[in-house]
């Protein structure tokens, strides 16, 4: 990463069912809320929230992600620290370990059946290089892109930064390759350079990219600094989709997450995000401070940086987190086989979502996400779809009311102590033809009970 310009787990042990370990298995929780009766909602618990960008996913009968092997991503790094260690101890831009770590990255994407691709630029008088590598087929007006940056600063090898984030694509790429998958959108992947001078590579790529090919991006990955020694769970809060891709795979795994602000802008996603193109990615952390909180919920040193080493000589493969490399490695994966394996069929009509984070006070008072509906003409439907997605440590505890603009509430599931799961996504169906269509609707939630936590991820409403 370039120079720059709280969810804790439940306590309740005998209550607790541990989280499924695959992304397939991650699943949102959801509930009704207090206990004034309401009009009831039927469910259809398979379906997923709608939203009105283009949410792309895989649909049910699409490959899944394979296991991306540590050893195969630390192999990398291996081979990152060594070219560095033979030219002067760096990777950096115009320096010859630069060079040395594309050759070898694209060397083993030719081998593995990928077109590469290389793009030269020059910054501070010398000559800098972005690989791209397109792999054959999909669809080239839907192309998905995961990259990252693959030089170092001046002062040592850059192995978390950013050999972490160069290496798991790689290894993503190389994955895609052996599995021979097909997917319906296209894939690329590429590996910048000179993004510790000033993003310098991937404003280069985004500048000399026709408009018509910009357009044809359905989403920009980023990887930067993915293996941080004393790391925390970062995921970007910028397109909606991506984010959610990302923090559903996590939750599957029982790890919680937090919005990346530490690099807002300081990446490779930012030229691509100021040029109209969905992005999101994950990150482990830099020279800011891990709080106490934060320490709690991930493990690792509070009062400590997530990453000491960071921009320094002791930036080696000594400084990196094998768990955190491991399931941020896979998640990137998961990402890139979901986002390219095509558009689930959506509900039909028009969606309003709210994807903002509300924490649920743990037996608390109960809070809302909203969302306002304009435009529309007469009451609402008889069969007004409600998604909703809440990340908790116990289902049971919770109760979830739809909210209509004159206040009425439609519930949708009631607090049950036998309601012992984790996490549930669900759709609701709810008779609102009495309602009024437009106005704010709100999705009222409460904790009835202490020791379990969450929050709500994303609230939506469909009408036909």
């Amino acid at each position: 990463m370039k120079h720059s310009a709280s969810r804790i787990s439940g306590s309740r042990t005998p209550r607790r069912i541990a989280a499924a370990p695959t992304a397939a298995a991650a699943v949102l929780a959801l509930a009704g809320l207090v206990a004034t009766a309401a009009p009831a909602a039927s469910a259809a618990p398979a379906a997923a929230p709608a939203t009105r960008t283009a949410a792309t996913t895989a649909s049910a009968a699409s490959a899944a992600a394979p296991d991306i092997p540590l050893a195969n991503v630390k192999a990398h790094l291996t081979q990152l620290q060594s070219i560095a260690s033979a030219n002067g101890g760096n990777r950096a831009h115009g320096r010859p370990g630069y060079k040395a770590s594309v050759d070898y990255v694209r060397a083993k994407l030719d081998a593995a059946g990928f077109t590469t691709s290389l793009q030269q630029f020059t910054s501070n008088g010398a000559t800098g290089y972005n690989l791209i590598a397109d792999w054959p087929g999909g669809d080239p007006n839907q192309v998905v892109m995961a990259g990252a940056h693959l030089d170092s600063v001046s002062s040592g090898a850059g192995i978390n930064d950013n050999g972490s984030g160069s290496a798991a694509v790689l290894e993503t790429a190389l994955a895609v390759s052996r599995a021979g998958y097909q997917p319906a959108k296209h894939l690329r992947f590429a590996w910048w350079g000179a993004e510790e001078l000033g993003l310098v590579g991937s404003k280069h790529y985004v500048a000399n990219l026709p408009s018509t090919d910009r357009s044809k991006i359905s989403g920009y990955l980023n990887f930067d600094m993915i293996g941080s020694p004393n790391a925390g769970y970062f995921v970007y809060d910028d397109d909606p989709v991506i984010e959610k891709t990302f923090k559903d795979y996590f939750a599957g795994l029982g790890v919680p997450t937090e919005i990346e602000t530490e690099g807002d802008g300081r990446s490779d996603h930012a030229p691509f995000k100021n040029a109209g193109v969905p992005v999101g990615g994950l990150f482990t952390g830099a020279s800011r401070t891990k709080t106490s909180a934060q320490a709690q919920k991930w493990g690792g040193t509070a009062g400590q940086s997530f990453d000491r080493c960071y921009h320094s000589s002791c930036d080696t493969t000594s400084n990196i987190n094998d768990t955190a490399l491991d399931r941020n490695s896979d998640a990137a994966a998961h990402a890139v086989w979901t986002l390219s394996a095509g558009t689930s069929e959506p509900p039909a009509g028009d969606t309003y979502q709210n994807t903002t984070d509300v924490q649920i006070p743990d037996g608390g008072a109960a809070v809302t996400s909203s969302v306002t509906v304009t435009g529309r003409t007469g009451n609402a439907p008889s069969a007004l779809k409600v998604g909703v997605d809440i990340v908790h440590t116990w289902r049971g505890d919770l109760v979830v009311d739809l909210v209509a603009p004159d206040g009425t509430a439609y519930r949708l599931k009631n607090a049950s102590g036998g309601d012992s799961a984790d996490n549930v996504r669900e759709t609701y169906t709810v008779d609102a033809s009495s309602e009024t269509a437009n106005g704010t609707w709100s999705l009222r939630v409460q904790d009835t009970a202490r020791y379990d936590t969450g929050y709500i991820n994303s609230f939506s409403l469909t009408f036909p």
